[in-house]
């Protein structure tokens, strides 16, 4: 019964969230909506036993989405008096909303612990005594190995290409240039002085 009703409450803030996210002009509030959505599909995660994948999607996608916020921030140039008068506006609501959050995860903490079926819903995986994380990564890195490592190279090539779209040159700014540095020799950066004991150099 509580499970059942976890599953309601989760599902209907997924849901309400994820429109959120798209529906909503600002874009600082998107991204909060966003994170509000990972929070619930975790609480879904631990109501179906895949505990690790619960909080892989908390420790992961919301460290991404904070990064995406700072993207968002850099790129936009939000003014930041605006956003601290609405942050005060919201403070109590932010703190509802959190309370809402935990008590949640909390609860389905609590059903997820007690559950007599808290196996990926498998009974096979139950039965062979694999725990959920090394069921993971037996699957990962043995059955799937080779298209695992092209996910991370796509990833890689995406994290490129933004840094890319995000670089902007400015004629007056100073930048390093390996060759040059390379290429100096001592006798023009070092100036060496034999200095007699007791005299100082001007």
């Amino acid at each position: 019964m509580l499970e059942t009703a976890l599953f309601y409450v989760f599902s209907a803030v997924l849901i309400v969230s994820s429109v959120m996210v798209i529906a909503s002009r600002n874009p600082v509030h998107a991204v909060l909506f966003l994170i509000l959505c990972f929070f619930n599909a975790a609480g879904l995660f631990l109501l179906l036993g895949a505990e690790f994948i619960a909080f892989i999607l908390i420790i992961v996608y919301v460290g991404a989405v904070a990064v995406l916020f700072l993207f968002v921030v850099m790129m936009l140039d939000v003014d930041f008096n605006q956003l601290q008068q609405g942050f005060r506006r919201y403070l109590p609501v932010g703190f509802g909303v959190g309370f809402v959050l935990i008590a949640e995860l909390l609860a389905a903490a609590w059903s997820w612990g007690f559950s007599p079926a808290a196996h990926l819903g498998d009974p096979l995986h139950a039965a062979s005594g694999v725990d959920n994380t090394r069921a993971i990564g037996r699957v990962l890195y043995t059955d799937y190995f080779y298209p695992f490592q092209v996910s991370g190279l796509i990833l890689l090539i995406a994290m490129i290409g933004a840094i890319v779209l995000t670089l902007r040159h400015k004629k007056d700014a100073r930048r390093q240039r390996s060759a040059d540095q390379l290429n100096r020799k001592i006798e023009d950066v070092i100036e060496v002085v034999k200095v007699e004991s007791g005299k100082g150099v001007l």
